[in-house]
């Protein structure tokens, strides 16, 4: 990984000495794009936008989350991802504030954002590409005065059982009313959690049930939840996802839960594998992402 490193540091460094641009090259076009995006540490000099799809894309002007704040703390510092759209600072901000309201619960632990220019990342994520995704770990944030050396070595705990397909006893209301905050919020797009969540959530709450449209099944996401922004306002380069299907979602989590209790059998004669798709390099991206890689 350190030879990646120092691989696209050098590409970047000598495209930058030819032009104020990267041009679309053939080394720049062959080359991975995660290692030219995951080569920088500090985001662009530029205006914040998002450019491209949660998927395929790249941020320019990527803020950076404060390590420790008066509600929250970023975790895994090593790996430099707390950066994100101004947007996603200030949400996390204000749910981290509304957690800090629940029992047993300081803030909130912040896992992984985006690189400081977003992009496909070295490891990990397909996602999290444009400044809009973030992960909350599951684990209460009683002390938010963890070293450095402390945010590396303790981990989130997990919410599942049987798979995914039921909580466990660690799950609590205050998970409930954490994600319910962050689904009524008119910012949030979609969330994913783990199956199990979205139908105990969907037998707890009593109330208006509009706000469960948004919390989604997928698989994982068990010691953390996946908090997805729409695109801010007026920026026409990027790609916002399809809403979420009409109606509350929780038949679906049922059927995700029965697919988990009562799996399908295999296939007598397995599909022929497809060719895999070699990395992302910088010309699937958008054009705009030549310009935040090789601002100054």
């Amino acid at each position: 990984m350190v030879v990646n490193f120092i691989r696209g540091s050098v590409l970047i460094g000598a495209l930058m000495f030819a032009g104020a641009t990267l041009a679309p090259t053939k080394s720049t076009a062959e080359t991975a794009a995660k290692q030219l995006f995951g080569a920088e540490r500090a985001g662009s000099a530029q205006k914040s936008a998002p450019f491209g799809s949660y998927a395929k894309g790249c941020l320019a002007g990527g803020e950076q989350l404060s390590q420790t704040g008066p509600t929250w703390q970023a975790m895994r510092l090593s790996r430099n991802r707390n950066w994100g759209h101004p947007e996603l600072i200030d949400f996390i901000k204000d749910l981290s504030r509304k957690a800090a309201r629940q029992p047993g619960w300081n803030g909130l632990y912040i896992g992984d954002m985006s690189q400081p220019r977003g992009g496909p990342m070295l490891t990990g994520h397909r996602s999290h590409q444009i400044g809009l995704d973030a992960d909350i770990w599951m684990l209460p944030a009683k002390r938010l005065n963890l070293s450095a050396n402390q945010r590396e070595s303790i981990s989130s705990i997990s919410m599942r059982r049987a798979k995914g397909a039921f909580v466990n006893t660690s799950w609590t209301r205050a998970h409930h009313e954490i994600l319910k905050a962050a689904a009524k919020d008119k910012r949030v797009a979609r969330i994913f959690v783990f199956p199990g969540a979205k139908v105990q959530m969907c037998k707890d709450e009593k109330g208006n049930r509009d706000w469960l449209r948004k919390i989604r099944p997928w698989y994982g996401h068990h010691y953390h939840f996946h908090v997805r922004l729409k695109c801010p306002k007026g920026m026409r380069g990027c790609v916002d996802q399809a809403p979420p299907p009409p109606g509350d979602g929780c038949q679906d989590a049922v059927n995700w839960v029965n697919d988990i209790l009562n799996p399908k059998p295999a296939p007598p004669t397995p599909p022929k594998p497809s060719k895999p798709r070699g990395p992302l390099t910088l010309a699937d991206l958008p054009n705009q992402c030549r310009s935040v890689l090789s601002s100054r």
